[in-house]
């Protein structure tokens, strides 16, 4: 996860990540004339969207991030003095009302400080990127059943920077490894890195923060584990005498996690306490609902979208961090989406075959083709054969054995013959960005075949001439012969 000290660059990098609605212009880069599709939409669908955004989003003082892409955030922030007495109270009465442990310490003082002299302009600027980003994130925890409070958290992971990437491959607003991200879903390929991707990394970090609290039945432990790992987090209960207690194991945990819940804490005041310090907060949220998402049904560019319908790219990119080549792909079996802003979702879905049509053309006046689709990793279940050991097998597929026992809950290294263990393994197979049959041919030499119910791989070998068990094995870098029903399987003949 990211160090604090390192979270806050992406304002300084990203501040052209406008979100501007109205700051909408026409790109006609390709030889396509985007002109020749007339944009209609259903007058009942336009009555509708306009009772909805009176009802719930026009407001005149409502200065946002969507209506203001101009405006200057890097003007600093006029603090009143903080006196410690004044901030012993503070932390009582966030402390009555989270379910954190907190109360004052000179080190956290000294943090809050630091941060209110030197960083109070890029503070200010990322309570205005939270009017975006925060109803989300309350939306998914108050849905999982964990603190709201925690939503802080992202401040503390990636300056709410969905394309942070930290130096050991930690990627998103939720700073999820690649093993960790896919044991909870987050889908890693070629053109798509769900770890960045506002809602479903979200609903992750929910999901793994409630699998560490359950485990450590404190909010604080359970954050420390989120940073560090719980390993490190036990080691450090132990090393401290027993204490379970943030506070009392903190000299014992890894430097950087000993710095993370202050951290944290920190945040969490100087975003409730804001306007005491003079920050410039807005009086109303960026709800999540002033935008909304369509399913595609063909590959599409958000670069396409953008000259077709008239939104500007960067507000695209801004709303669709997950897709990393700027491209929507349309896969079989997959369930891919486009956010819009609410007002543009109307024109695209009352055009959208005019629309596909246009990115048709445009693909195939490419000049190279469209890069193939890879799964970069692929889920297993290995059975556990006699004299198999966690080093071995983590070996075998290129894991770390640490991975191997959190993917399996295991408390020891002792191992069963017979046994299964989950294995999540990096493993490029390519796919076609066209539909998939159940047999479909790749080239001159390959095909794909999808696994049915009741399929072996003796029973798919016996369909194809002078293929092997162990040749479906190398080809598709599996071992053992469990399938699953919708696997797709590459067959080189």
């Amino acid at each position: 996860m990211l160090r604090f000290s390192a979270f806050l660059l992406f304002i300084l990098l990203n501040s052209t990540f406008s979100i501007a609605q109205n700051a909408k212009k026409a790109n006609n880069r390709i030889s396509i004339d985007t002109t020749a599709i007339e944009l209609e939409d259903y007058k009942s669908a336009v009555l509708f969207d306009a009772a909805l955004q009176a009802e719930f989003f026009d407001d005149t003082e409502h200065n946002s991030i969507f209506n203001n892409p101009n405006e200057d955030l890097t003007r600093a922030v006029n603090s009143s003095e903080l006196n410690t007495d004044t901030l012993k109270s503070r932390l009582e009465q966030l402390d009555a009302k989270t379910p954190f442990h907190i109360s004052y310490n000179p080190a956290l003082e000294t943090i809050i400080r630091k941060n209110l002299k030197q960083r109070k302009d890029l503070y200010e600027q990322l309570m205005k990127l939270s009017q975006y980003y925060f109803p989300l994130f309350e939306e998914v925890f108050d849905s999982e059943g964990i603190p709201l409070e925690i939503k802080y958290l992202s401040i503390v992971e990636s300056g709410l920077n969905p394309k942070a990437k930290s130096r050991v491959g930690a990627t998103g607003l939720w700073q999820f490894m690649f093993s960790t991200g896919k044991y909870y879903n987050l889908e890693v390929s070629s053109y798509v890195d769900e770890r960045s991707d506002p809602v479903r990394s979200t609903i992750a970090a929910a999901q793994y923060l409630k699998a560490l609290f359950k485990v450590f039945k404190d909010w604080d432990l359970a954050l420390a584990a989120y940073n560090s790992g719980p390993g490190n987090v036990t080691k450090a209960i132990r090393r401290s005498g027993g204490y379970t207690n943030y506070w009392n194991i903190r000299p014992f945990l890894p430097r950087e996690t000993a710095g993370y819940l202050p951290a944290f804490l920190a945040t969490m005041y100087l975003f409730e306490y804001a306007e005491q310090h003079g920050f410039d907060v807005p009086s109303h949220q960026d709800s999540i609902t002033k935008t909304d998402t369509v399913h595609v049904k063909n590959t599409i560019s958000l670069k396409q979208v953008s000259e077709v319908i008239n939104v500007d790219l960067n507000t695209l990119k801004f709303l669709n961090p997950s897709y990393k080549l700027g491209i929507v792909p349309f896969i079989k079996d997959k369930n891919y989406a486009l956010r819009l802003p609410s007002e543009d979702v109307g024109p695209f879905v009352s055009n959208e075959e005019a629309i596909y049509t246009y990115a048709k053309e445009a693909f195939d006046q490419r000049e190279k083709p469209l890069p193939k689709f890879f799964n970069l990793d692929t889920k297993i279940r290995y059975k556990v054969k006699p004299g198999d050991y966690l080093g071995k097998i983590a070996n075998k597929f290129g894991v770390r054995v640490s991975q191997i026992k959190q993917w399996n809950g295991l408390r020891s290294d002792q191992l069963k013959a017979g046994s299964r263990l989950t294995i999540f393994t990096r493993n490029p197979q390519p796919q076609s960005l066209q539909n998939l049959s159940k047999s479909s041919k790749r080239s001159n030499n390959e095909v794909v075949y999808e696994v049915r119910q009741g399929d072996s791989l003796w029973s798919i070998s016996k369909k194809y001439s002078d293929v092997s068990v162990e040749n479906l094995q190398k080809w598709n870098g599996i071992s053992g012969d469990e399938l699953k029903p919708g696997m797709k399987l590459i067959i080189s003949k």
